[in-house]
């Protein structure tokens, strides 16, 4: 088990050293940050040349930005990104002029129902340039000639980058966990998510043994995706068990929310339901409106088995995609929450799958394995302290398994059957794997 308190200290150096970096799709600062993160797990980084054709669309060129100032008639500093990053339109073009109020108007950026937010605005694929402050600093700014200063450049021997590891486990069927890495100074809606994704592969690097393998991939949100899909879909399409979209998951909320993939079939799918009807989740159907990377993955030409999770989701809270979007809103102990929450799931998934009865000519011999009840253990006796079990339970839950252990029927159906929860029978079907009555994730049926 992770030392909670050595947990959290690591993941909040994570992101002291991440937050003011400044991100976007492409170029240095997105690259940074997948080489920084690369020093925890063993990242492969993937770089898809600008200009390639990615299904609809094309990969942009490189953004490389260095600083963005405004100054106003008086000399003053308006807006630094030395101060925050926000402050410039993300890909913005360089800039270099004198520009009168009334001129510069039309390229600043403020929302008046947030007076002190900085908001975060993008022009990736329209060339323009701008500025985005508070509006109570806009309201206040006197006539007169303000210089602009952007520093940015383009190139067109770039690249959008995506990074992935695999851990291996018992099967080629894969989890898919991914989140995305663009956004410059964002918490919840752009830290949370990788901090999150890195915790869990440090989590599940430690198992003692994993039954699916486990595939974790960064990447620059819907281009990235697209990116990542236009080399790998045809394995996702083989060996894909299920996967989720980790985004906003360090927020004051305290359920986790899980929207279905489009499919609405997966074990996420079908597990998160049942959790969702006992109020541990709260669970949406799939829509391409908002959301992440999933709509990239449950397009009608891929549809493929890809949930997405969130814990103070994407325009439920007013400093969405602005400066208000801090570490004090984005908590660390909320995001060591959906982690330990997360991981739970994750185990609990192991073990929801398909099983294939190993001895499925006639009952097993249980007795000789001792997994039968003799005379001197009364069935309704815990079968150990731990246990969530009694002894007749555990009998029926071992029978019932083997039973309907036909490669074909879930450990989910297999628990409604019981009337149990799914991690009531971690117990014995680690019994069942230990004296090799059934497999997991086979690919076989009877």
């Amino acid at each position: 088990m992770q030392d909670p308190e050595n947990e959290r200290v690591f993941l909040e150096r994570v992101f002291d050293d991440l937050f003011p970096i400044c991100r976007s799709i492409t170029g240095p600062g997105l690259e940074k940050s997948l080489a920084y993160l690369g020093q925890f797990m063993p990242l492969s980084v993937t770089k898809i040349p600008s200009g390639t054709p990615v299904f609809d669309w094309v990969t942009p060129p490189e953004w490389h930005f260095t600083s963005a100032k405004l100054w106003g008639p008086d000399g003053q500093l308006v807006c630094d990104t030395d101060k925050n990053n926000l402050h410039v339109v993300n890909y913005s073009e360089p800039v270099d002029t004198e520009i009168s109020l009334e001129e510069l108007q039309p390229f600043l950026h403020s929302l008046p129902a947030l007076p002190d937010a900085i908001p975060y605005v993008t022009s990736y694929y329209n060339r323009t340039w701008g500025f985005c402050l508070s509006h109570k600093r806009r309201q206040a700014l006197m006539p007169g000639h303000y210089r602009v200063k952007i520093e940015s450049c383009y190139k067109e021997d770039g690249g959008v980058p995506f990074a992935q590891t695999l851990l291996k486990g018992d099967s080629e069927r894969e989890i898919l966990l991914t989140s995305y890495l663009c956004h410059p100074s964002l918490a919840n809606n752009e830290l949370s998510g990788p901090l999150v994704l890195l915790g869990l592969y440090r989590r599940l690097l430690k198992w003692p043994k994993r039954r699916f393998s486990y595939r974790f991939v960064l990447n620059p949100e819907t281009i990235g995706s697209l990116c990542f899909l236009s080399e790998h879909y045809q394995h996702l399409k083989q060996h894909l068990e299920a996967g989720l979209i980790l985004t906003c998951l360090g927020g004051p909320a305290t359920k986790l929310r899980y929207k279905a993939s489009k499919r609405a079939d997966s074990l996420f799918d079908q597990y998160i339901k049942r959790l969702a009807e006992r109020d541990a989740w709260e669970m949406i159907p799939f829509t391409p409106l908002g959301g992440s990377d999933e709509r990239q993955y449950c397009a009608p030409g891929f549809n493929l088995p890809m949930g997405q999770v969130a814990r103070t989701a994407y325009g439920s809270y007013q400093g969405y995609h602005t400066s208000l979007d801090d570490k004090q809103f984005m908590t660390i102990e909320a995001v060591v929450d959906s982690i330990d929450q997360l991981e739970k799931l994750l185990l609990d998934i192991e073990i929801a799958g398909k099983a294939l009865n190993l001895r499925p000519f006639g009952e097993p011999q249980l007795g000789k394995r001792g997994l039968y009840p003799n005379m001197n253990s009364p069935l309704n006796r815990k079968t150990s302290s731990d246990s969530l079990l009694d002894g007749r339970q555990e009998l029926n839950a071992i029978l019932t398994i083997l039973s309907d252990s036909d490669g074909k029927t879930t450990m989910i159906e297999i628990a409604d059957k019981l009337n149990l929860p799914l991690s009531a029978l971690q117990e014995v079907i680690e019994k069942l794997e230990a004296h090799q009555l059934v497999s997991f994730n086979s690919g076989r049926t009877l």
